[in-house]
């Protein structure tokens, strides 16, 4: 089939990955580590001396530059695109910072794909990294190193986003992903009835696959297959970290690791002599928001998650069915879960649920983990050619979630526009809060936090109006209660604490 010269292809994939243990380690940078993966995608593409012809560099941001307090302990470039460019022969007129979040990727992907059809730009370079590993390794050895970097040019540098950590849920003890999460996880397992136990045996029967993907990715950092009831046992080494995750479940973000994509058009593509199995077509995508968290109806589900997924497959011509291999991101079971869920797909699915091995096992490299899973992808496609992938890639706190389905079979551009769904989701009502409220509330979810020197609660629940209220446990005693019975169904008396906060007082447990 031929196409139009505008329709926009991935010519080419790149990554790279160094482990503190490996004989030839070199403590490579964020830059250093970003530029190999932009020297593989390059490479990739079959053509020699593309470096020139990109005209755009969108990077994603580094977890240590994520925040307004950001300060990174080894210094930063200040143009992180354009220090990549230079070490691999790149000029681009155009250099990108992206926003913060998991998203970011493929968002940019949909995005550039875009702009490469209606020919704002000729060859653009997706590239990200994260030293996150070798900054721990090398502080704790008292060790320093001098990344600053001051690079002239011009920069788009697209900020943190909206916030997505309210005040609410902070000043209450739900300050970080893993403990909003867990919220997450505990009001689908409310929803499901089942107990801790099953719940965590759901959790790791759905992960233990990953782990046998990420064993055979070279560039995972925990390659070791586990089983479900490994995954699922609570020991020394997989410690409870907030209810209910043991630390294997969760995201690992002691990592070093690199990945970059190349796209252009067909034409450009054909122009440069770059080989037809090198290409890789996006037949449909999608972007959202949801809703934040506290506005909400059911915090067991991201419906606007689920939405991308449809409109994405809906663009593509394409069904669930027809997909032949998946990346979900994994971050938590939970943003698994809800495609699982919302979609009908069976979470033990034959086709599997991840090439790349998720973010617990191949790594949660900052904000670029679906880089790889694109690059996973890219290379799962070439070899199975005529067949369709879907890449899910979520950020915040199942806050924003972009999708792309592809193929190596020729498409012509289709084009999309997610601005309907997000009006939709925008006008979704939102529960009535009850800051400051007193009284008898049912628990919809909860969280016990082990990360402290010792346990602590937060609890999200309805009032008999059906106001949202949430409060901290930090009793020891009403703490061991919520840790030896069962809080979810029952009910939590709730009283005004220090400095705003509100605390619970109380706690009986569903009949």
């Amino acid at each position: 089939m031929s196409v139009a010269d505008n329709t926009p292809v991935l010519i080419g994939v790149g990554e790279a990955s160094e482990r503190i243990d490996a004989v030839d380690y070199a403590a490579l940078s964020p830059v250093e580590l970003a530029a190999k993966a932009a020297a593989a995608a390059l490479a990739d593409a079959g053509v020699a001396n593309l470096g020139p012809e990109i005209d755009v560099i969108a990077a994603i941001r580094q977890f240590e530059v994520s925040g307004p307090a950001a300060r990174p302990p080894f210094g930063a470039s200040n143009n992180f695109a354009r220090s990549v460019g230079q070490r691999i022969g790149a000029a681009p007129k155009r250099a990108i910072l992206e926003v913060v979040g998991g998203q970011g990727p493929q968002h940019l992907v949909n995005e550039l794909a875009h702009a490469i059809a209606a020919g704002e730009a000729g060859m653009v370079l997706l590239v990200g990294s994260e030293s996150i590993s070798t900054v721990r390794h090398l502080t704790t050895r008292g060790e320093t190193r001098d990344w600053a970097e001051q690079v002239e040019g011009q920069l788009e540098d697209r900020g943190f986003g909206d916030s997505l950590l309210t005040r609410d849920l902070a000043q209450h003890g739900a300050r970080t992903p893993i403990q909003i999460y867990a919220m997450f996880e505990n009001a689908r397992r409310a929803e499901l009835g089942r107990g801790r136990e099953a719940y965590r045996r759901d959790m790791a029967e759905l992960f233990a696959p990953f782990t046998q993907a990420a064993a055979t990715n070279p560039h995972a950092m925990s390659p070791e297959v586990r089983s479900a009831e490994e995954l699922a046992s609570v020991t020394a080494d997989n410690r409870l970290t907030s209810d209910p995750f043991p630390r294997r479940m969760v995201a690992r973000d002691q990592a070093n690791q690199g990945a970059a994509v190349l796209l252009t058009s067909v034409g450009k593509a054909r122009a440069l002599g770059v080989p037809e199995d090198r290409w890789v077509y996006l037949h449909g995508g999608a972007d959202v928001k949801e809703r934040a968290v506290m506005e909400r109806q059911d915090l067991a589900h991201s419906p606007a998650a689920a939405m991308a997924a449809r409109k994405a497959l809906e663009v593509a011509g394409a069904s669930l069915a027809d997909i032949g291999a998946f990346d979900l991101y994994s971050c938590f079971p939970i943003a698994v879960f809800n495609i699982c869920d919302e979609l009908g797909l069976a979470p033990d699915d034959p086709r599997g649920l991840t090439l790349t091995g998720g973010l617990p096992f191949f790594g949660g490299a900052g904000n670029n983990y679906s880089m790889h899973a694109i690059a996973s992808m890219a290379r799962w496609l070439r070899a199975h050619p005529g067949s369709k992938g879907m890449v899910g890639a979520n950020g915040g706190f199942l806050s924003k979630y972009s999708v792309g389905v592809y193929s190596t079979e020729p498409a012509e551009w289709r084009g999309f526009d997610s601005k309907p769904l997000q009006q939709e989701i925008d006008a979704w009502p939102a529960p009535a809060l009850a800051p400051g409220y007193e009284g008898d509330a049912d628990v919809e979810t909860y969280t016990i936090d082990y990360s402290g020197a010792e346990p602590r609660g937060s609890v999200l629940g309805r009032t008999a109006d059906q106001r949202r209220v949430v409060a901290m446990v930090d009793d020891a005693a009403l703490v061991r209660r919520l840790i030896d019975e069962e809080p979810l169904g029952g009910t939590v008396t709730i009283a005004a604490g220090a400095e705003g906060r509100s605390v619970v007082t109380g706690f009986t447990p569903a009949s």
